[in-house]
């Protein structure tokens, strides 16, 4: 892989994009200025010979079913405003073309909270989004652009796609951003989702569940503490056994078990509380054990707690009514997970042509929107970019890209790019399929 100077325009580029906040409303109070984001993305790629194919705000009719995180539901319910200030981008380059002819990258231009000085000082960027993922969204660019100065005439026979998307951060899942654009046929023969990878190719995507474990019972005050419901110490006793059981059910995913909250003060006995836990998993089937797992530990866990606390001074209640108390409310959960795929087309270009690593089978793999490319006919998706998620605190103080790393991203670009073009044209004789 030969690396690709990014041009004093595409660093401005990326400090512009840096500067302008695009955190969503599920991540930060502020207004995302998404729209001014993806229209500056759009003229840089236009440029390019770039078309803007769509751009608008996702359709709540499409945000109705089980697939959509509750906090989505909740959030398009009580706020028109929500999905209006989150639109997606799909950029065209080339003739209408089959999707046997079509490459398709994936990038968002959401970010997590909280701002960060941004700088370059010649050899690094900084700021909010500058690795995961305004840095590679430029990369991108550069890539697709020194492609087209090595192979004039690669758009010709090749149809290049880009989505610049929202929703990606924030639990959304991708179901407003990646997800519709996908089923209206936004997609290729290869599609590479650019996400921090070490310039691994990752060929596969875990998806993820949050279960809410409530309880919803009666308060106490503390002189008192026998008369009420104690959730905090019902949930601490569950968020100790799923700690310590769950995991190993976990068959290739990660078991979070993440807040708890009954309240703040000292002199209370809180009868309502909420436990969650993010659940990872490589694979539906998985997924559904998993889920299936869950709901058994908590049961066995609440049992537990009654035949322990059954008789003790100021846990009695709390013990009789545990199971009428207790729920398990699943806030997001059937998500799709995207699956290793033999394709022996895909691992001829990418890497003996291209020359990338695969990511090792024995290391967990992470979430993101390419679970929303899973089961797509006739393609090969993986994820490919830039740094690393923690190396590089993305989702962190002090996030940070290296110029080294985005230019061979997009050298790597420029490299597919072109043999996809070359190995494709040689397949077909010359002619589209």
């Amino acid at each position: 892989m030969t690396a690709v100077r990014l041009s004093a325009v595409e660093r401005e580029l990326l400090l512009s994009l840096l500067e302008l906040p695009t955190a969503g409303p599920l991540e930060d109070d502020g207004e995302p200025r998404l729209w001014e984001a993806q229209r500056a993305y759009a003229d840089a790629a236009r440029r390019l010979g770039f078309d803007v194919v769509h751009h608008a705000a996702p359709d709540p009719a499409e945000l109705t079913d089980d697939q959509v995180p509750l906090a989505v539901r909740r959030a398009v319910a009580d706020d028109p405003g929500f999905l209006a200030v989150q639109p997606s981008l799909v950029l065209a380059l080339g003739p209408e073309l089959p999707h046997a002819d079509t490459v398709m990258f994936n990038v968002h231009l959401d970010t997590v909270a909280g701002r960060e000085p941004v700088g370059f000082d010649g050899e690094r960027f900084t700021g909010r989004g500058a690795i995961d993922a305004k840095g590679p969204a430029v990369a991108l660019l550069a890539g697709v652009r020194a492609a087209l100065d090595s192979a004039p005439g690669l758009a010709a026979g090749t149809r290049v796609l880009i989505q610049a998307v929202s929703g990606e951060e924030g639990g959304a899942m991708g179901v407003f951003g990646t997800r519709p654009l996908i089923r209206r046929g936004f997609f290729g023969r290869l599609n590479l989702f650019c996400e921090p990878t070490g310039m691994r190719l990752l060929p596969r995507s875990t998806a993820a569940m949050t279960a809410c474990v409530r309880v919803d019972g009666d308060d106490a005050i503390d002189d008192r503490p026998a008369a009420g419901h104690n959730a905090t110490v019902l949930l601490g006793h569950l968020a100790q056994r799923l700690a310590a059981r769950l995991p190993e059910r976990a068959a290739g995913g990660q078991v979070c078990v993440a807040g708890l909250h009954t309240g703040h003060l000292h002199n209370r006995v809180y009868g309502t509380g909420r436990l969650l836990l993010n659940c990872s998993y490589p694979d539906s089937a998985a997924g559904r054990a998993l889920a299936d797992h869950l709901e058994r530990e908590v049961a066995e866990g609440i049992k537990e707690f009654t035949d322990t606390y059954g008789t003790h001074r100021d846990l009695a209640r709390t013990a009789a009514d545990a199971a009428a108390i207790t729920r398990v409310e699943w806030h997001k959960r059937g998500l799709p997970a995207l699956a290793p795929t033999d394709d022996p087309w895909a691992a001829g270009l990418l890497e003996h042509g291209a020359g990338l690593t695969v990511w090792p089978a024995d290391e967990p793999a992470f979430t993101c929107d390419a679970l929303w490319a899973a089961g797509l006919p006739g393609a090969y998706t993986a994820v490919l970019g830039p740094g690393d998620l923690g190396r590089n605190h993305a989702h962190a103080a002090g996030e940070f890209a290296d110029l080294s790393d985005l230019e061979a991203f997009a050298g790597a670009v420029s490299g597919i790019l072109v043999r996809f073009a070359a190995r494709h044209h040689a397949a077909t004789g010359g002619t589209r399929q």
